[in-house]
């Protein structure tokens, strides 16, 4: 694994990378408030294989944040993150994606498709907020609180912040974590700051993915979480919708949550080398 910076002309960017320059390319965009290392278990297992490219989003782990609330609309990110991919000289990739990344990946897609040779979304993309009933004025508050909120000792972080509801730990994941973690006075808070939580939640409200599912290429396989099961008439609803808009696959992954990579990296990997390796 090696670690660097390039500069796009306004902010610094980190790169995480695994595996060989030669190899295909596997780019990695994480969720809101972690880092390029959320996919460091699949990397390890896959960079004997592929090269593996995983940044850290703006305003996440050393990436400095953008300036304005309107750079963090998703179809601003996805004109930023091609600056970044022709500036590593990337010229065509598969795209695996988390969460909020999956959602950046989607309006990605739509205006470069012929730089992806397949998309994984991990369950992420095909969430609504129009049909989750919560206003945005509700969740940017929760995210502008929760991210300037703190613990007191390092296990406390990791129990509460970092794997909450996951049900494993590894010592991979416990390097995952380090990078999360922004320690000042004996406390430990989250290392996204909760202005940019809030910034990202606008914009998730103001561009809906939905919006553009017709106009996505269909060969985008969605990886759904099973876990809390009080979510799920809800997640079966809006992959519903995703299924039926962009001609898609989406396999339900039983019992993970929306850490699902986490849960069950080699579920990931399997699809991965399933989908991709002869391609």
């Amino acid at each position: 694994m090696k670690r660097y910076f390039i500069n796009d002309g306004k902010i610094n960017v980190r790169i995480t990378e695994w595996g060989s320059h030669n190899a295909p390319i596997i780019f990695c965009l994480h969720g809101l408030g972690s880092t390029s290392l959320s996919f460091i278990e699949i990397a390890e297992q896959l960079k004997g294989e592929f090269r593996i490219i995983s940044i850290d989003a703006p305003g996440h782990g050393k990436t400095d944040p953008i300036l304005t609330a309107e750079e963090y609309e998703l179809p601003s990110l996805a004109r930023w993150l091609n600056n970044i991919i022709e500036m590593l000289q990337i010229e065509q990739f598969f795209f695996l994606s988390h969460s909020w990344g999956s959602f950046v990946s989607l309006f990605y897609l739509a205006e470069f498709p012929e730089k992806v040779v397949g998309t994984i979304l991990i369950d992420g993309g095909y969430q609504s907020k129009r049909l989750k009933g919560q206003s945005m004025e509700e969740e940017v508050a929760y995210y502008e609180k929760d991210f300037e909120d703190y613990v007191e000792t390092w296990e406390s972080f990791l129990a509460d912040a970092v794997y909450g509801e996951v049900s494993r730990r590894s010592s991979l994941l416990d390097i995952a974590a380090k990078d999360l973690v922004l320690e000042k006075d004996a406390k430990y808070f989250w290392h996204a700051r909760g202005i940019t939580g809030g910034n990202i939640i606008k914009g998730m409200h103001k561009h809906e993915t939905a919006d553009i599912f017709e106009k996505l290429p269909s060969d985008i396989l969605l990886l759904r979480a099973t876990l809390p099961k009080e979510q799920e008439d809800y997640r079966a609803m809006t992959s519903r919708i995703f299924e039926q808009k962009t001609g898609g696959k989406m396999k339900e992954i039983p019992n993970t949550t929306h850490m699902l990579h986490w849960d069950k990296p080699d579920v990931v990997v399997e699809e991965i080398r399933k989908n991709w390796s002869n391609s």
